[in-house]
């Protein structure tokens, strides 16, 4: 079977970054920055980049999701990193083996399914480069959900816990609170031999040299802003049980089970005060899966984000996102369950704006970087 256009692209572009390897490294397996390799397999394939979503997968093609990973072949059957858990927010000391692993476990597969239900997913895979000496391999495999039910522990020390199901086998790394997977390099789809350059500098100026007009990209983002899916309170931060997106259960008058809103602080309306259109005007807000509400800006002091037809957001965020029971209180708890409590909002165009979620942590860094 031929490969197609686009595989024919990857592959040769592939092998050219491996043999510039000499530009980081004097090593003769050829090296390859994740990024880089992120970036190339969404160029190639048409993927949605997903690399600053910091959700379980960095690309999207049609409703399979793609976690990519770059790493050495070493004896075939390396420890790499698949998640890492927020030290700060959830705690994994005093706990035994046994309740340590069910935590583990429990956090990883929520973050899976989540982020199958933020992006309308249906199939999750790992995508793996690996580098050897003078070659590059490319292999697949499943993203699976641990199985709880098959769980075996294997060993343990003061900071290392090993386990394995059926499928896969996992370490956990307490001080770090990062879980790592046993990747296998076998089922190769791609072998590509590297030809590492002498002096990749020299190549690069000639190339240069011969370009007589280059064409720079002019780097343009679209503006955003963070906003919290929670209120600080004097104890930290919680999910108040009236308001925000538990709006649903405040009094007054009769409110449906999906009436939410997301909480717009006064700072961003002082500091981003062209951002958002005027109170109560509506515009088109993309989801990650795609689909578009109408949205708008409301409430006194234009304090909230909510969808033009009250239910449509919590719909969306506390059904299909959060998986969240009608009449159940959301809790800042399943937010760092999640390890998500913000959400970007970009504005698009003049009637457009998107969202999407940001890791716990990621609004204070905003409030750091814009006040």
């Amino acid at each position: 079977m031929s490969a197609t256009k686009e595989q024919e692209y990857y592959i040769k572009m592939l092998g050219i970054l491996g043999s510039l390897t000499g530009l980081f490294s004097e090593s003769s397996t050829p090296y390859l920055n994740y990024r880089i390799t992120e970036n190339l397999f969404c160029k190639s394939f048409s993927a949605k980049n997903l690399s600053r979503a910091d959700v379980s997968v960095d690309a999207i093609i049609n409703d399979t999701g793609f976690g990519i990973k770059t790493f050495i072949n070493k004896n075939g059957q390396t420890f790499q990193k698949i998640a890492e858990f927020n030290k700060d927010n959830i705690s994994f000391r005093g706990l035994n083996h046994n309740k340590l692993i069910k935590k583990i476990t429990d956090l990883r597969n929520e973050r899976i399914d989540t982020t199958k239900r933020i992006y309308g997913l249906n199939k999750l895979k790992y995508h793996c480069i690996v580098r050897e000496k003078e070659n590059i391999l490319v292999y697949e495999c499943d993203m699976n959900l641990i199985e709880t039910e098959k769980i075996k522990h294997l060993k343990s020390n003061k900071n290392i816990t090993v386990f394995k199901d059926s499928k896969n086998e996992y370490a956990f790394n307490n001080s770090k609170s990062t879980l790592y997977k046993r990747f296998i390099t076998d089922n190769i789809l791609i072998k590509i031999p590297v030809k590492i350059l002498d002096d990749p500098f020299e190549v690069i100026e000639q190339k240069f040299t011969e370009i007589k007009e280059v064409d720079y990209k002019k780097t343009k983002e679209n503006p955003y802003v963070i906003l919290p899916l929670y209120s600080k309170t004097k104890d930290g931060k919680a999910v108040y049980p009236k308001s925000g997106l538990n709006q649903w259960n405040a009094g007054g008058r009769k409110r449906d089970y999906n009436e939410i809103y997301i909480p717009i602080p006064k700072w961003i309306h002082k500091r981003f005060p062209e951002f958002f259109l005027p109170r109560d005007k509506p515009f088109n807000l993309i989801l990650p899966n795609g689909n578009i509400l109408s949205a708008k800006v409301c409430q006194d002091g234009s304090k909230a984000l909510m969808s033009r037809h009250n239910a449509d957001l919590g719909n969306w965020l506390l059904r299909d996102v959060l998986n969240i029971k009608e009449g159940k209180l959301l809790t800042y708890e399943k937010l760092q369950k999640i390890g998500l409590d913000s959400v970007i909002i970009e504005r698009i165009d003049s009637q457009t704006y998107s969202i999407d979620f940001r890791l716990i942590g990621v609004y204070e860094e905003f409030i750091e970087e814009n006040t």
